[in-house]
């Protein structure tokens, strides 16, 4: 599902596009910006977003062998809740079934 499969999906709920899109859009730029600046965002039922550390490490270029300084960096981060993972695993073992 992208996101203007979403956008429509929420639309028969809410009633009209606009509504829909508006609040995708506040919902989405809510949980960037509260991530970015180092907030968890939690919500519950389906997961958490937060930001990962990821330390300065040494890698090896795969052609040469060569060692190559990756620096550090941040990342978004997502942890599905337990209701989300229940709710994954039932569908994964219908699709398996179908196959």
């Amino acid at each position: 599902m992208n996101k203007k499969e979403l956008v429509d999906a929420i639309a028969d709920r809410v009633g009209d596009k606009k509504t829909a899109t508006e609040a995708i859009n506040a919902v989405i730029d809510a949980i960037q910006h509260a991530v970015a600046s180092g907030d968890k965002v939690s919500i519950t039922g389906f997961g958490a977003f937060e930001m990962a550390h990821k330390p300065a490490r040494t890698a090896r270029n795969p052609s040469t062998g060569e060692p190559i300084k990756v620096a550090e960096s941040w990342a978004p981060k997502f942890r599905p809740g337990a209701d989300f993972k229940e709710l994954v695993n039932a569908g994964g073992k219908k699709a398996q079934k179908k196959k």
